[in-house]
């Protein structure tokens, strides 16, 4: 490849910093940026990042998100849960902060191409682009990346895509790197727990019914954004079989449970859908990835209205969670994705 200017978005941690390195050993001229975040512990962020800079010898620009991460990212994690729906960040960020405004100062600052430490593919036909799965399973990012748009992908690098965390973790050893084994997180600015978090937002203890799916009330909560589908733990609900979340009113502030069977579906309905290039022709049927470590499940896409899709599974699908992320793939290319809507209440399935 010939030699570009490149931007690498860099956090301090082992992954974009191996991403930097192995730009710089294939001749490009690697530049890094930082966004600087709301994040408590952002000094020691940005200590680490500089650190790492210097040990490569690149320049490194910091970049204030501060204020558009609050508005775009916390702002919609905080309003979902409010309304009884699972959200997302790390999706909604890609596509607004990070390969969003990020990518745009990068290539406003002269960068030809932008990159980072995602375990992930670019797949490309010469005219169109696709994210891939990475070559690690167990690391394997392309289900946050679904939402990047065609003129996100264009410019992108994955320099990690064909790389193992471990492999990762010997080059970093070998440069003479020392980091720790520690993941990183995966809701960046929950370093206080979702609680806290969300009462620090002004969702705090709202007193609620525990019903069935029959309508008989069971106990009470504090508050459904304390909850997820499938949930088991925290209900103090006794019973000779588990009781688990299978619904979330938002609107009134109810918690439906049910046990195990009650989790399984075959279908739900979804909005906000977007392809990564031209849009297949509809009924399409592939693989549905419904969210980050689940496994993908083969179902048939069909539209039922204005701005609503139903997905129908070939096998039941356990917890399949309405504001989350339907994620569609071909083999191992990201074509598309949707939002999980909402699905009838526990009164019109019963």
């Amino acid at each position: 490849m010939t030699a570009l200017k490149v931007g690498v978005a860099m956090s301090g941690g082992v992954d974009s910093t191996m991403a930097a390195s192995l730009l710089q050993e294939q001749g490009h001229m690697v530049h890094g940026f930082f966004m600087i975040l709301p994040l408590a512990d952002l000094e020691a962020q940005q200590h680490r990042v500089r650190e790492a800079a210097e040990r490569l010898s690149l320049p490194l620009t910091l970049i204030d998100l501060r204020q558009p991460f609050t508005e775009q990212v916390i702002g919609y994690f905080t309003q979902s849960y409010h309304t009884g729906l699972t959200p997302n960040p790390c999706i909604r960020c890609n596509r607004a902060v990070k390969f969003g405004l990020l990518a745009e100062a990068m290539l406003a600052a002269g960068m030809e191409r932008v990159a980072t430490g995602h375990y992930a593919r670019i797949h490309s036909d010469g005219a169109q682009q696709w994210v891939g799965r990475g070559a690690d399973p167990g690391k394997d990012q392309s289900y946050f990346l679904a939402r990047l748009s065609a003129a996100q992908l264009r410019p992108l690098l994955f320099p990690l895509g064909d790389w193992t965390k471990a492999q990762v973790r010997e080059r970093a050893a070998a440069l003479g790197f020392q980091f720790g084994g520690e993941e990183s997180q995966d809701v960046c600015f929950l370093d206080q727990g979702l609680p806290a978090f969300l009462a620090g937002q002004g969702l705090g203890d709202a007193v609620g019914p525990v019903l069935t799916r029959d309508g008989r009330q069971i106990g009470e909560h504090q508050g459904v954004w304390h909850y997820t589908i499938g949930q088991r733990r925290g209900l103090g609900l006794p019973d000779s079989t588990p009781w688990y979340v299978v619904e979330l009113d938002g609107a009134g502030n109810r918690l439906i449970v049910g046990k195990n069977q009650d989790l399984l579906r075959v279908d739900c309905t979804l909005q906000s859908l977007a392809w990564t290039q031209t849009p297949p022709t509809l009924p399409w049927r592939g693989l549905v990835q419904l969210r980050s470590r689940h496994t993908p499940a083969t179902a048939e896409l069909t539209r039922t209205g204005p701005e609503q899709w139903r997905l129908v599974f070939d096998a039941p699908q356990r917890a399949v969670t309405p504001g989350q992320f339907a994620v569609f793939y071909a083999d191992d290319r990201v074509l598309g994705s949707a939002v999980i809507a909402a699905g009838p209440t526990a009164e019109e399935q019963a």
